[in-house]
C-alpha cells in the first residue's frame, strides 16, 4: 500500500516544476487553445459549477473559469493548491481551492453540474470508490469528465513514484475500455473521445493511449 504522507510529499516536491510539462502549464498558445476548445465542447453552454478534482496547479481550472464557469479545485498537495490560487489570482479570476483527498472531496453536501478529473485515477488506492464518490457529487443531469490514458511511465520528470505504487489498482493508467466498464453502471450514458492523435494537447506527438470519457448522471 502507498503512504498518504509520501504521496503528499511527492506532489508537493513536483509543484515548482509541474508546469514545465506542456500539457500541465499550458503556456504555449496552441496547447492552451487545444485544451480550451476541448473543454468548451465538454462543458455546458451556460455557466456551471465545476469541481476539479486533483486540480494540480490549476491550469484547467483557469480555462474553466475563463469560459465563464465557477470552479472549485481540490488537491492533496498544499503547494499545488498554492500554485492554483496564485495562478487564478494573477489572472484576475476567482476560484476556490481546497487541500484535501481528491477521491473524497472535502466539499460536504455540495453538488455540482460538472466534475472534472485529469490523469488522476492511476494514483488512487480505490479508484472504484472514488468514481462512486464523484458521481454522487453531481446534480441530476450532471456531467463527469475524465481525461485519462494508459502510459509507460506514470511519474513526473522521470522520477519514480512513491513506494508501493506498483500495487495501486490502476498504476500506469487505465484503458478506455476498462474505464468505460467501471463507469457505465454509475451513469445514464457516456462517450469516449480519443485524444492520442491531437499533438497540440500534449505539446507534441504521443504514442500511448489518451482519451476523454464524458458521462452524464
Amino acid at each position: 500500500m502507498t503512504n498518504p504522507a509520501a504521496i503528499t510529499a511527492y506532489w508537493d516536491a513536483a509543484a515548482d516544476t509541474f508546469d514545465e510539462e506542456p500539457d500541465h502549464g499550458l503556456t504555449a498558445t496552441p496547447t492552451r487553445a487545444a485544451w480550451a476548445a476541448r473543454l468548451s465542447s465538454w462543458l455546458p453552454a451556460t455557466p456551471a459549477s465545476v469541481l476539479d478534482v486533483g486540480c494540480g496547479t490549476g491550469s484547467l481550472s483557469k480555462l474553466v473559469t475563463e469560459a465563464g464557469h465557477q470552479v472549485t479545485g481540490v488537491d492533496l498537495a498544499p503547494k499545488m493548491v498554492e500554485q492554483a490560487r496564485a495562478k487564478l489570482r494573477a489572472a484576475g479570476l476567482k476560484g476556490r481551492f481546497l487541500v484535501g483527498d481528491a477521491a473524497h472531496p472535502p466539499t460536504g453536501d455540495e453538488r455540482y453540474d460538472v466534475l472534472l478529473s485529469r490523469h488522476l485515477v492511476w494514483t488512487l488506492p480505490d479508484p472504484q470508490e472514488a468514481l462512486r464518490q464523484w458521481t454522487a457529487r453531481l446534480r441530476p443531469g450532471g456531467v463527469l469528465i475524465l481525461v485519462e490514458g494508459r502510459w509507460r511511465e506514470a511519474g513526473q520528470s522521470g522520477a519514480p513514484y512513491v513506494a508501493g505504487a506498483e500495487t495501486l489498482p490502476w498504476h500506469g493508467g487505465i484503458t478506455a475500455e476498462d474505464l468505460t466498464a467501471a463507469v457505465r453502471p454509475l451513469v445514464t450514458g457516456l462517450r469516449v473521445e480519443d485524444l492520442s492523435h491531437d499533438p497540440d494537447l500534449w505539446g507534441g506527438p504521443v504514442t500511448d493511449e489518451r482519451y476523454a470519457l464524458i458521462a452524464r448522471v
